[in-house]
């Protein structure tokens, strides 16, 4: 797979090799602004993405089906309306379905938000700035989330949430359930990371774009999906 991502970038004049997959992988959390000016001069992503993918598949596929439909029996009994019973064949199908749906949707995603961000900033604001180095800066950046999704998978299972996440709501828990607490609930702190390395990584492939400013723009971005999000949890 390393050999897909091999290649090399020109930094003051002097070849440089692109790191390997482990390496830029590491550096998404010990060095974002070193791996996206890499990044931004040799693009790779596909080896980045199909890690990230996978890493949500398996992250899936560990959280019980059984659990996913007590959840949505409980919701079903909280509107007032019935839960239809699944049969073992039903469930043993969710086993495979739930993780390879998970799979390919972070794929599907991942060019989506890609070309997203190179609209409001290649062609809306102005920057320079290809495809593949938006693809890129994602594909590095959303291993984050990844990582702690499957990190913390354990969690989901003992406290009966497979949607268990890392986020804002566990330093306002005193707040009463509502909309406000769950525009917290919906503010993961990895994806709030995650976000954060992506702006490192438009600042890198247009300097011009400073990093303040990504940021501001990304992280109002997340924030308008969460407000949305946050009516239907």
């Amino acid at each position: 797979m390393d050999e897909v991502d091999s290649g090399h970038e020109s930094m003051e004049g002097v070849e440089v090799p692109l790191p390997p997959l482990h390496t830029r992988l590491l550096w998404v959390f010990v060095s974002p602004g070193k791996l996206m000016e890499r990044l931004a001069e040799t693009p790779r992503w596909l080896a980045a993405m199909l890690v990230s993918a996978a890493v949500v598949g398996v992250s899936m596929a560990l959280v019980p089906p059984e659990l996913m439909l007590e959840v949505q029996r409980q919701a079903a009994i909280e509107r007032g309306t019935e839960f239809p019973e699944m049969g073992e064949s039903a469930v043993n199908a969710m086993r495979v379905v739930i993780p390879v749906a998970s799979t390919l949707s972070t794929i599907v995603f991942s060019f989506v938000f890609a070309a997203l961000y190179m609209v409001i900033f290649a062609f809306i604001l102005g920057d320079e700035g290809r495809y593949t180095q938006y693809l890129a800066a994602v594909t590095h950046a959303w291993f984050i989330a990844a990582l702690f999704g499957l990190l913390v998978t354990p969690l989901r299972i003992a406290t009966g949430d497979p949607q268990y996440t890392l986020n804002l709501a566990s330093f306002f828990f005193f707040l009463p359930d509502g909309y406000l607490y769950n525009v917290f609930r919906a503010l993961d702190l990895t994806q709030i990371w995650s976000t954060l390395v992506i702006a490192q990584g438009v600042h890198a492939i247009d300097r011009r774009r400073s990093f303040k400013s990504a940021a501001v723009i990304l992280l109002s971005m997340l924030f308008a999906v969460v407000l949305v999000v946050a009516r239907f949890m």
